[in-house]
């Protein structure tokens, strides 16, 4: 079973029906026991990462979160999904994430030209071989809205990096932990592909 967190936080409903598009079935799940019950998991996310984190230790969703990494297996995170896997978050003071990943959130550096949230289309350059790129071309376009990005102390994590005035984390993979920063549902035919990779797995 695919479950998708629901943590009050996500675009679930749009995650859910780009596996259904595929003929995937995919759960919205928001108690532990069924989060320690998935076979596969998708952490998505938009907007603040206090609010988030907040809301996943009230729900006591935080230790069958990295119980189910922890045991590599399939775990998909997006855009905020993505944010929450490292160890602290710059977003509007300190704030400690999930500690999965080594590394921290910053926001983009502010530059003449560069408009902050980058939101839309953009470039995802591949770093190293992954079966999330399975029938995916390096350079592929995919959508992102985000004000933030994650900054890996690994370096070995960075799986696709892109381009916003300056490289950037696009995709972040550590054995069968998978993070986008862009939002693969909103991303068309590659997006769906890569959504039909995970559920390959």
């Amino acid at each position: 079973m695919i479950a998708i967190v629901d943590y009050g936080m996500g675009n679930l409903r749009s995650v859910q029906k780009g596996f259904e598009s595929l003929g995937i079935a995919a759960q919205i799940v928001n108690r532990p026991e069924q989060i320690a019950a998935a076979h596969k998991l998708v952490l998505p996310g938009v907007g603040a990462f206090r609010d988030a984190i907040a809301e996943l230790r009230r729900q006591e969703l935080i230790e069958p979160l990295c119980a189910h990494a922890r045991a590599d297996r399939p775990f998909l995170g997006i855009c905020l999904g993505l944010q929450l896997l490292f160890e602290t978050s710059q977003e509007e003071g300190t704030w400690p994430g999930l500690g999965l990943l080594a590394g921290d959130v910053v926001r983009f550096q502010d530059q003449p030209g560069l408009k902050v949230p980058h939101m839309g289309w953009n470039e995802v350059q591949v770093r190293r071989a992954s079966p999330l790129w399975n029938e995916i071309p390096d350079r592929s376009h995919f959508y992102f809205v985000h004000s933030y990005h994650v900054r890996p102390t690994d370096r070995t994590v960075v799986a696709a990096e892109t381009d916003y005035g300056g490289m950037f984390t696009a995709v972040a993979e550590r054995g069968a932990l998978f993070a986008t920063q862009f939002h693969p549902e909103k991303s068309q035919a590659v997006g769906l592909q890569l959504l039909r990779n995970f559920a390959q797995l």
